[in-house]
């Protein structure tokens, strides 16, 4: 059985006992995406794994997804990136604004798995957001209305990817709230660095209710705050988390990330 440690009552678990540099078994597997179901962000201690050994974790929950941007760790490894950042220049992403990785695409990712590879002396939390309690807390006004609307993500509203090609990556239209696929639970689903707007509503009715929705799912009581030591690995659930890397450090610091793929939102 595992050893699952809850961190808060929304988000948020350490799972101990478990080496993945060895292969897990099916039942470990099921365990593992039980928990993520329930605790939506797991966290694995202390893990001295190479980065074969994270694609090879990983690939027993999904099919891997070759993220559309970002540096393969190794020419054999083209679904682990390399997110390098040394704190000292000016930021060339949004990571450090609430987000769901790439929501932008029809099938964002089901999950993400990121492993820290060098760290700052001090700093460089991740933070996430627990997306169903985010949609339970609204009222239940504001809650019926949203859950029959639908908003637009654009991957070239991300600082990261301005004067991108639209073309090669059109927008896409998720429900404003979606629907858990394993769990059948409701979630949030916009995002400040790519949802530019709700389709259904006008300009002026946007510029309103995006930014509370925003400003919303960034409430501390719906938050787990990580600090990562090197060989740390976390597996969130993309579907129904939102998370923020602060930029609060000097120094390098470089993570190996991985995603899964994902379903079409309903």
């Amino acid at each position: 059985m595992l050893d699952v440690r809850p961190l808060t009552p929304a988000i948020g678990a350490e799972v101990h006992g478990l080496d993945l540099r060895g292969g897990l078994d099916a039942a470990t597997y099921a365990a593992l995406t039980d928990a993520l179901h329930t605790h939506q962000v797991l966290f694995f201690r202390d893990q001295d794994i190479t980065a074969h050994q994270q694609r090879d974790f990983a690939a027993g929950f999904g099919v891997l997804q070759h993220f559309p941007f970002g540096r393969p760790a190794a020419p054999d490894l083209p679904e682990v990136m390399v997110l390098p950042t040394d704190g000292s220049g000016p930021k060339v992403s949004n990571a450090d604004t609430w987000h769901s990785d790439a929501t932008f695409l029809a099938r964002p990712p089901m999950g993400t798995i990121l492993r820290a590879v060098t760290l700052p002396a001090l700093g460089g939390d991740t933070l996430w957001a627990d997306m169903e309690s985010a949609y339970q807390a609204l009222s239940a006004p504001l809650r019926e209305m949203l859950d029959g609307l639908t908003a637009e993500h654009d991957f070239t509203k991300s600082r990261a990817h301005r004067g991108g090609d639209k073309d090669a990556l059109p927008p896409s239209v998720h429900p404003v709230v979606r629907t858990h696929p394993a769990t059948g639970r409701r979630c949030l689903y916009v995002n400040r660095v790519f949802t530019t707007r709700i389709v259904e509503l006008d300009a002026r009715e946007n510029e309103l209710i995006l930014p509370y929705l925003f400003e919303h799912v960034a409430r501390p009581e719906f938050q787990v705050r990580f600090r990562w030591r090197a060989g740390d690995v976390a597996f969130w659930d993309n579907r129904s988390t939102q998370h923020y890397a602060a930029y609060d450090y000097a120094g390098p610091r470089v993570m190996h990330r991985i995603v899964i793929e994902g379903d079409e939102p309903r």
